[in-house]
């Protein structure tokens, strides 16, 4: 089921329905069901296979409180989370070339293609999280396994996120949940733009970036610095769309799902853009991976940091897909951290001097650079197309592309250059803000029927080119 199509619109709004006409010790069975009937329409296999999943992970956590060997079984959950992701997702290109090399035509990937593992990362992470809370004795299991199968199986965050924590959405749970129109109100205006980012810009920026993949060798150095550009503001519109919408879905059924953007391109540096974008996966990386690394090697002093650096962001990249490329992804973010933690004392002596305007931009350009740089590892079909990639770049000459490249439209690039502008105003100048949102709220009427005209022009605009398009790029994962 698209998320982005009008069938899914009326599963939300009869879902919706059901679930607030129904009595609230009843409500837990019918967002699981909810849920089931969404997945199930990916597939009925990963239907039963999410149950088993979830049942497995949900008798472990008990077990992890209730016996004496709390270690032991968290061992095995984690085990059990780690083999079954590897399996459907890592087996061809770890796991089945072993088979090949032992002369054996045996393929264990051919799993994933009965079970189809549709957000097989998220829910893992969850799993995993939730057992490592319990351990930790950070929170109790969750006694009731209708709530437990809901935090896993939610179907607004199922494909993309964001990536739950068991501690901050069970809880919401056990809440009665009452009609709010504010609450239906803001959900509907999230799920709008979620929408609109997705479908009116993201959806016109993708074929270009496809065109240059798929004919990289006849794309001139120019339209290859072009896509360094263009390619994280597609990614940041088309994946922070699906995450309003998420949020947005939730919301209409009393439930609050975590941030997970903050206005990256604002940020000055990668360290501080990662506390922005992806925030519920970076968090999640930083807390359960990073921050236990460096603990448990503490004795080494700064190289514990360095090595739970490297390991945090190759497993990061790995998370991402099986490839060299998204090991290499991950290893060139865990590089630039580790240059800006020990170059921070350099930087801000050299840097220090210039006026406070034109460093803060310098510093917010060279981080944009450095990220849609990176991102060729990202799009990039294989370590070939990445390696073409960069010794095209450097090509010199009167080179042009040897065919048409898709254009941006006029009408795209100008709503999007908006909206970074409205980021911008929220971010670098919050006295004005609240200014502007008190003068606005004190023209109840006048505002009113301008939101009224911006919201239907959204509408509009979103049924005229399409609410069925491209698959949002974060569902792969």
């Amino acid at each position: 089921m698209e998320v982005t199509s009008l069938f899914f619109g009326l599963f939300v709004a009869v879902s919706l329905l059901i679930y607030y006409l129904a009595s609230n010790k009843y409500r837990m069975i019918l967002l699981s069901l909810f849920s089931l009937v969404f997945i199930g329409t990916y597939s009925i296999k990963l239907t039963v296979y999410i149950l088993v999943f979830a049942l497995i992970n949900f008798f472990i956590g008990k077990k992890i409180e209730s016996s004496g060997g709390k270690n032991l079984f968290f061992r095995i959950g984690l085990a059990f989370n780690i083999l079954q992701l590897i399996l459907l997702r890592y087996s061809g290109f770890l796991l089945d070339p072993v088979f090949v090399m032992l002369g054996s035509s045996f393929e264990l990937s051919v799993v994933s293609d009965i079970i189809v593992p549709v957000g097989v990362s998220y829910y893992t992470l969850q799993g995993i999280g939730y057992l490592f809370n319990i351990k930790m004795g950070w929170e109790k299991p969750e006694s009731k396994f209708m709530n437990f199968l809901v935090f896993i199986t939610f179907f607004p965050k199922f494909l993309s996120g964001p990536i739950e924590r068991s501690n901050h959405f069970l809880p919401q749970l056990k809440e009665i949940k009452s009609f709010e129109p504010r609450r239906i109100t803001e959900g509907i205006k999230l799920i709008l733009y979620g929408l609109f980012k997705k479908v009116v810009i993201a959806n016109q920026m993708a074929p270009f970036l496809t065109g240059v993949y798929s004919n990289i060798d006849s794309v001139s150095p120019s339209g290859l610095w072009l896509l360094i550009i263009i390619q994280p503001l597609c990614l940041y519109f088309d994946f922070s769309g699906y995450t309003d919408m998420a949020i947005g879905v939730a919301k209409l059924f009393g439930i609050d799902l975590l941030p997970n953007f903050n206005k990256p391109f604002f940020a000055e540096n990668m360290t501080n853009f990662w506390k922005r974008f992806h925030i519920s996966l970076s968090s999640w990386f930083n807390d359960y991976i990073f921050k236990q690394a460096s603990f448990k090697y503490r004795k080494w002093g700064i190289y514990a940091s360095i090595y739970a650096l490297l390991l945090t962001w190759i497993l990061f990249g790995i998370w991402h897909g099986a490839g060299w490329n998204f090991m290499l992804l991950g290893l060139i973010q865990a590089l630039a951290i580790i240059y800006e933690f020990f170059t921070k004392k350099w930087r801000i002596k050299v840097f220090g001097k210039w006026p406070d305007i034109p460093r803060l931009w310098f510093s917010r350009l060279i981080t944009f650079f450095f990220y849609g740089t990176s991102l060729v590892f990202f799009f990039s079909p294989d370590i070939h197309t990445t390696l073409r990639f960069f010794s095209n770049l450097g090509r010199t000459g009167s080179t042009v592309s040897t065919f048409n490249l898709p254009g941006i439209p006029v009408y795209a690039f100008l709503l999007m250059i908006i909206i970074l502008l409205i980021e911008y105003v929220t971010n670098d100048f919050e006295k004005l803000n609240r200014q502007i949102t008190v003068f606005w709220k004190s023209l109840t009427a006048p505002a009113i029927g301008i939101q009224i005209v911006v919201y239907v022009a959204m509408i509009v605009m979103i049924y005229y080119w399409g609410i069925a398009g491209q698959q949002f790029i974060y569902a792969q994962f």
